[in-house]
């Protein structure tokens, strides 16, 4: 690291006030802080010394996602070769589903980082961290089959609408990620749904429908053999949303970094789960009366529930306000799911749902909390 350090003095003088590329000072701030804990020191305010700052958290927000980056590797090569009847070995799977995914991952950081810089150098402002996670997020929850030319236009849409129009990152009312995936499923739907988009080079005569989509439509039927495979994520879906064991070995990560929001993440499970259940009690159709512990292993319900909606930016900023917009976003996560034979999935409207009303929630839950003060104080 001395090495980097040695060649980042020796071009400072450059990017600094007066030097030749004085404009471009927030590229190379960005690249430092990356590299190394800045030296910056607040102006106003509170005086907090602390070497986790905002880069630091969205590296470990990083480290969680790979388990279920490197699944979603191996998955993509696993049901490519089992479409075709062909046995190989496992790193030959891992590494066909790498050359899939590495090709998105790039495509979102240099298209998505091109837009920040631009931005920043433009404003004159820092480069903002958030897109670190959200550049890798964006790539996890989309098809393998979708076009690069589609991907990097949903990142321009989504840092450009979803982030700096309400001032960058910190400002944002909604989940960049999902913005990103909003704005492809409807403005290309084909592509982002339907039995064609979710498998690899697949031939004609095999299927690409998701689990979801089979059960929305009564084209499948449960039994609990399933469950195992749902749970494990061998099954069809997004890049990297199928394994509900790699997901909680990232929530596990993010609990104990103390960088994730239990409290958000279970209240999710839980709404989604009381929904579910009411569906069991009550439901007509064959989708309704699928077991309520299932629909938490479906589709994108537990990636959404660990990495979505923990969003520390968009979701609720109250301890209640937490549980609250959680749970209602498990509710209507399912709510959609089953009632929307158009778009089994859910997760991603729920969440963005809630997204706009999570201020206004945190906005009652600190009234409730003033008037409660005001009447103790009275008596």
């Amino acid at each position: 690291m001395k090495l980097f350090r040695n060649i980042l003095k020796s071009v400072k003088p450059h990017f600094v006030k007066g030097g030749k590329l004085e404009k471009m000072y927030p590229a190379y701030d960005a690249f430092e802080t990356f590299l190394f804990v800045p030296g910056h020191t607040t102006k106003h305010g509170s005086h907090i010394r602390d070497s986790v700052d905002l880069k630091r958290t969205m590296i470990t927000v990083i480290i969680a996602l790979l388990p279920a980056l490197f699944f979603g590797m191996w998955n993509i090569g696993n049901i490519h070769y089992n479409s075709i009847s062909q046995d190989v070995e496992f790193f030959d799977t891992f590494l066909y589903g790498a050359f899939k995914m590495i090709p998105l991952i790039l495509v979102s950081y240099i298209v998505g980082l091109s837009v920040e810089f631009a931005f920043a150098i433009f404003r004159g402002h820092q480069v903002n961290e958030g897109y670190l996670v959200t550049g890798l997020l964006i790539p996890m929850i989309m098809p393998v089959t979708i076009p690069l030319w589609m991907l990097a236009v949903s990142v321009i849409f989504a840092v450009i609408i979803g982030k700096e129009v309400f001032g960058g990152t910190g400002m944002n009312i909604l989940n960049p990620a999902l913005t990103a995936r909003a704005f492809a499923f409807f403005a290309y739907p084909a592509n982002l749904s339907g039995d064609n988009v979710w498998i690899a080079d697949q031939t004609d005569a095999v299927s690409g429908a998701t689990p979801l989509a089979e059960y929305a439509a009564g084209a499948l039927k449960y039994n609990d053999s399933m469950f195992n495979s749902y749970f494990n994520g061998t099954m069809i879906g997004s890049c990297s949303e199928t394994s509900t064991l790699a997901i909680l070995i990232g929530a596990g990560i993010l609990l104990i970094s103390g960088v994730g929001s239990w409290r958000t993440m279970i209240s999710v499970f839980l709404g989604g789960y009381v929904m579910a259940l009411l569906f069991n009690f009550w439901g007509a159709s064959e989708f309704m009366h699928l077991p309520a512990h299932v629909h938490l292993v479906l589709g994108g319900f537990a990636f959404g529930a660990v990495f979505m909606a923990t969003d520390p930016v968009t979701a609720a900023q109250t301890n209640k306000g937490k549980i609250i917009v959680g749970f209602l976003i498990g509710i209507f996560a399912i709510l959609i799911r089953v009632f929307n034979p158009a778009y089994p999935e859910g997760m991603m409207l729920a969440i963005l749902l809630m997204n706009v009303f999570a201020p206004l929630v945190d906005h009652y839950v600190l009234e409730a909390n003033i008037k409660r003060r005001l009447k103790r104080a009275k008596s």
